[in-house]
């Protein structure tokens, strides 16, 4: 079965562009607007290229929206390269930003890595368990004591990366590299903000702290 794309844009020469570029390799579904964004995530896109600027609902709102029930990579199409752009991205739910204009060749390795990321993690049907906490690493889920902990992808990601390799100390920006990948140029306030929300819904239900600080290094899992 071909993996499923939908490209989100306003401007329906770049949707077209794109369409023809990867409709060989892959079912591609389109929207042209916020709000037949939200109607096509529906359909289970296993990724998502979605534009940031467009006049009704924005990408970062689309974004943020379906990320509740969405778990595929979502990259950001845009031509906002400041960082502080990024940032306000990747906190909405992003994977990937590809800065406009761009190259095609680059574009399909980049949505060929995030879907072979995906289907890798699929593939992993471990539950591993420590102590109070249950990590399903294919259903993406956390539960303590029976209890679901809601992470966001991010999160889970987070708490993937540090669990799976229990003792490693990983620093802020080695943290970012991982777990946003391939355009990751390291941002402390970002890392910072999701281990502290990891710890909030964490720390409601158990007094084990799993994610150690090490101080001057980064974070290591505390089994």
């Amino acid at each position: 079965m071909r993996s499923k794309i939908l490209i989100v844009d306003d401007e329906r020469g770049i949707v077209d562009m794109i369409k023809s570029y990867f409709q060989a390799q892959y079912e591609i579904l389109t929207a042209y607007n916020g709000q037949e964004a939200l109607q096509k995530a529906a359909n289970g896109p296993d990724l998502i290229l979605l534009d940031i600027n467009m006049p009704d609902i924005d990408g970062l709102t689309v974004c943020q929206k379906i990320r509740d029930y969405i778990t595929c990579p979502i990259l950001f199409l845009t031509a906002r390269i400041e960082s502080s752009d990024k940032i306000i991205g990747f906190q909405a739910g992003a994977d990937d930003y590809i800065v406009k204009p761009f190259d095609l060749d680059e574009l399909g390795a980049r949505v060929a890595a995030h879907l072979r990321r995906e289907q890798r993690r699929q593939s992993n049907s471990a539950v591993r368990f420590f102590g109070e906490l249950a990590l399903d690493y294919s259903a993406r889920t956390a539960a303590i004591n029976s209890q679901n902990i809601p992470l966001s992808r991010r999160e889970f990601e987070i708490v993937e990366l540090l669990s799976l390799n229990a003792g490693q100390v990983f620093d802020r920006e080695r943290i970012y590299e991982l777990v946003w990948g391939l355009d990751g140029d390291g941002n402390s306030d970002t890392i910072m903000e999701h281990i502290r929300k990891i710890r909030a819904k964490f720390a409601a239900h158990t007094l084990h702290n799993y994610i150690e600080t090490v101080w001057g290094c980064g974070y290591r899992w505390n089994a």
